[in-house]
């Protein structure tokens, strides 16, 4: 399982006021904390910061690989500051994100395909989000289609099928499981991945949706996330949830997790 943490996205308050004080320290902490707590990429958004975004992003990417030896998932819509995050990036970084809309995704591909990189495709087109799943689905093999014939490799494709709050359409949740099981059936060896939270937007408990939709995604298919580490009770739900799946031989990382107050 893929967890990339979230922390460092200038939506947030904390983010964004270390991000406009070119805090090093600040950065680098916020970054090692979430990998200590289990991260094995961290995200980096700077988005807000509009006028500086590809500056900010330069900066924000060497900072937090002075410290930590994970890779970056560069997340911007923006393929001029996808391509000045993985001019300095070290390694192999994840890109998030492009779509299915024709210009955007004839602009992404012409930034990424020159560097050694993962992507991530959101199952959205020129007439926006989906509201079935055969709609993701048809989204999802239009994008792979297009991605492998440039060259990338099944496992460097992360598909996204766009969690919406369950709030705003009560049949968002089933949509989204049912989407994320078809996609890896029909497509194996391509990755499910989702921003998390997006899930519980707008509702009390957020970390118990989280955690419940988490554990249901990844029976699933899912293995990919884009969540907070920092939340014990959410990072318990992956190391349990990955173990009841079989993919931790002989409750190895369980184990481990525990013995290191990971949960």
């Amino acid at each position: 399982m893929l967890i990339v943490g979230e922390k460092i996205n200038t939506t947030l308050k904390r983010a964004k006021e270390i991000v406009e004080k070119k805090d090093k320290e600040g950065l680098q902490h916020l970054a090692k904390i979430q990998v200590d707590a289990g991260a094995s990429m961290i995200d980096v958004n700077v988005g807000t910061r509009i006028k500086t975004e590809v500056e900010d992003i330069k900066w924000a990417i060497e900072t937090i690989q002075e410290i930590v030896d994970v890779p970056c998932c560069i997340d911007s819509p923006n393929p001029k500051v996808l391509e000045a995050g993985l001019c300095v990036h070290k390694g192999k970084a994840l890109v998030n994100s492009t779509t299915a809309e024709k210009k955007r995704l004839e602009e992404v591909i012409s930034v990424v395909k020159n560097y050694n990189c993962k992507i991530v495709a959101l199952t959205m087109d020129e007439e926006g989000i989906p509201e079935d799943v055969d709609k993701r689905c048809k989204i999802a093999g239009i994008l792979i289609d297009r991605l492998s014939s440039e060259g990338f490799s099944l496992d460097d494709i992360y598909i996204d099928p766009l969690i919406k709050p369950v709030c705003t359409d009560s049949r968002v949740g089933k949509i989204i499981l049912q989407a994320i099981e078809r996609i890896s059936t029909l497509f194996p060896g391509v990755h499910l991945i989702c921003g998390l939270s997006n899930i519980s937007f707008g509702l009390p408990r957020r970390s118990l949706l989280n955690r419940v939709f988490l554990a249901m995604a990844m029976a699933r298919g899912l293995d990919a996330v884009i969540l907070d580490p920092l939340d014990k009770d959410l990072m318990a739900t992956v190391f349990a949830a990955n173990t009841l799946l079989g993919e931790d031989e002989f409750c190895a990382n369980y184990l481990s997790s525990f013995r290191e107050g990971k949960f």
